[in-house]
């Protein structure tokens, strides 16, 4: 008896992956009405739809979550089987964009950047940074595969994982009154003019979530200036305009030079997770999950990142 095959799981698999049957056309050199006869043909052969059409985008059903899993497996044995009686690599190729906050995305995405693509070459990587609000709504949207940020969102789609953590400081000019101290207290920094981060900041938002815990509130400080980057808010603070509360990592640079502080402030938690996400609607592209595999190797210790 002739075993049935399925039919057309390449286009299957790359219209899941792009959430569009647009992209997967372009991406497979077909037209878009091509690719839509090769699904219709799937589901007649399953007699089950595999995909939610949703405007211009599309989502898989259930049954295309499980049979997505059998496809790449499928796909990676074909590939597998024609490199072994050939003895022709076929290197992994595709796209990956990402998008990132200030710190996640100018202080550990590029060296995360350069361990990915000397492994991976022929991938095509874009991304983007952004403030971390802003990241996790492209990440809902679809509009990158994977988002790194400093805070987490109440989301039933995102899913969060855990790669890095991160301080916050004082920031201030090496000739400021507080200059002397290892240590400010809350009461310290209460009565500095304070230059913050826009809402939406994944550090405003954890010095607003630290304010809390202590009992007090962003809107009773000090706050003098509110600029849209940490490199406008390190100009500030070297100008005398006030002192803020930055990433240690974003001031590295600045304090080994001797031209700014950074200094802990007691009475307030200032460590945060650093995570990367991704919505749990949308299936990953191989090319985004061997980019997550080496953001578990950087939190396991094994891959440095600067």
């Amino acid at each position: 008896m002739r075993a049935e095959q399925l039919p057309h799981l390449e286009t299957f698999a790359k219209a899941a992956e792009l959430s569009s049957f647009t992209a997967a056309a372009r991406a497979l050199g077909l037209t878009q009405a091509a690719v839509s006869q090769r699904i219709q043909a799937l589901e007649k052969f399953l007699k089950r739809p595999v995909f939610h059409r949703q405007g211009g985008h599309v989502l898989l059903t259930d049954v295309g979550h499980r049979l997505y899993a059998y496809a790449i497996k499928i796909l990676a044995l074909h590939r597998e089987a024609v490199e072994d009686l050939t003895g022709r690599e076929t290197p992994l190729a595709g796209e990956l964009s990402l998008a990132a906050s200030s710190v996640p995305g100018e202080h550990l995405l590029p060296q995360l950047l350069v361990t990915f693509q000397e492994r991976h070459p022929h991938v095509q990587v874009r991304a983007a940074v952004a403030d971390s609000k802003q990241v996790l709504s492209q990440v809902e949207h679809g509009q990158v595969h994977l988002g790194l940020v400093g805070q987490k969102k109440e989301s039933t789609h995102l899913e969060f994982q855990r790669f890095a953590e991160d301080t916050l400081v004082l920031v201030a000019p090496t000739k400021h009154p507080l200059a002397a101290r290892k240590r400010v207290t809350l009461a310290q920094f209460e009565d500095q003019p304070l230059i913050v981060r826009e809402a939406g900041s994944g550090s405003r938002s954890c010095l607003e979530q630290a304010l809390t815990h202590a009992g007090k509130a962003l809107l009773q400080l000090n706050v003098s200036l509110e600029l849209g980057s940490n490199e406008a808010i390190k100009e500030a603070v070297l100008r005398g305009m006030g002192v803020a509360v930055l990433s240690s990592r974003t001031v590295e640079k600045e304090v080994e030079a001797g031209k700014l502080l950074a200094i802990p402030i007691s009475g307030l938690d200032l460590h945060r997770d650093i995570y990367v996400t991704w919505d749990k609607r949308r299936v990953l592209p191989i090319p985004a999950r061997l980019f997550l595999d080496i953001l578990s190797l950087t939190k396991n210790g094994h891959s440095k990142s600067h």
